[in-house]
């Protein structure tokens, strides 16, 4: 029986390493997948402009398997038309096919059912005007490429921009403008020198003998602080401890002792011992001085 040199025993080792490799990288790329396909459970019309084609064809088989996804297919689909244009290649058609790949589509059939299969032609929406701009996808792109949409403006400055497309520009980017002459524009330790340094991009409009430059950065992702709700368990918890403590008696309504209100006496035990009215009479002088005068005149 031969025996194997050092060498060879090297070589086997490092085929096995290599091959264990690979299997633990198609393992980790398959994971990576199927947590990709399952977070697109919560995607939205903001998060849909992070993925890419092949993200969408393994989202539309995951649907599939998925009875969730299944049920919401439509509403998926919706979500991904915002960002991606769709089209179905009817009956597999290898033509019509060929023609959207040429048009820089990415085409996949994708099994939708254990016994029905649809080619679907897909290709992400570009951002190619300012009227592509949306609040969904304007922090999805870097500040070069906002520049260059810009410059597509047909040579129009800042003020030539809707005040809703400046609204969704302002909300991903900061954006300060200057108008100067020419020759003053790149002046040393000036604004646009600042400017640049600081990591701002610039896009400059020509205005005659005057410049206009626009300035745009990428504007820091701001999270709102939310209202943090206790867990409803934990009250019903402590209402439980709560009702076992025993609360003092409720006085806020009672009379006080001076305040009481004395018993009417009853008719049955009024007689002519303990009954007793008061009350004055005040004597009429006339009458009295008439009957004097009455008294005088009968002497």
């Amino acid at each position: 029986m031969a025996r194997k040199s050092v060498k060879d025993t090297e070589k086997d080792t490092l085929k096995g390493e290599t091959k264990s490799a690979k299997g633990a990288s198609k393992k980790a790329f398959k994971e990576q997948d199927d947590e990709k396909a399952l977070n697109l459970k919560s995607l939205t019309k903001s998060s849909v402009w992070d993925i890419q084609e092949n993200d969408v064809f393994r989202a539309l088989e995951a649907a599939a398997k998925d009875a969730e996804l299944k049920e919401n297919l439509r509403h998926f689909t919706d979500i991904i038309r915002s960002a991606f244009m769709m089209e179905e290649v009817k009956d597999n058609n290898k033509t019509q096919a060929d023609n959207y790949i040429q048009q820089g589509y990415k085409v996949a059939t994708v099994s939708i059912s254990e016994n029905a299969k649809i080619t679907w032609a897909i290709k992400k929406r570009p951002i190619m005007r300012v009227t592509d701009l949306t609040y969904e996808n304007i922090r999805h792109i870097t500040a070069a490429k906002l520049i260059e949409v810009l410059d597509r403006n047909f040579g129009g400055g800042w003020d030539s921009l809707s005040q809703s497309i400046q609204d969704i520009i302002e909300s991903g980017f900061d954006i300060s403008t200057t108008t100067l002459p020419k020759d003053r524009l790149h002046k040393k330790g000036g604004m646009y020198e600042k400017k640049v340094a600081d990591g701002y991009e610039v896009l400059e409009v020509s205005k005659g003998s005057w410049v206009e430059a626009i300035f745009a950065k990428v504007k820091p992702e701001s999270f709102k602080p939310r209202m943090k709700f206790d867990d409803p368990s934990d009250l019903s918890a402590e209402e439980d401890e709560d009702s076992d403590l025993e609360l003092p008696a409720d006085n806020y309504n009672r009379p006080d002792e001076d305040d009481e209100e004395l018993e009417e006496p009853n008719d049955d035990d009024i007689n002519e011992d303990n009954y007793r009215t008061t009350f004055d009479i005040e004597e009429d002088p006339e009458e009295d001085a008439e009957t004097l005068s009455d008294y005088i005149a009968d002497e």
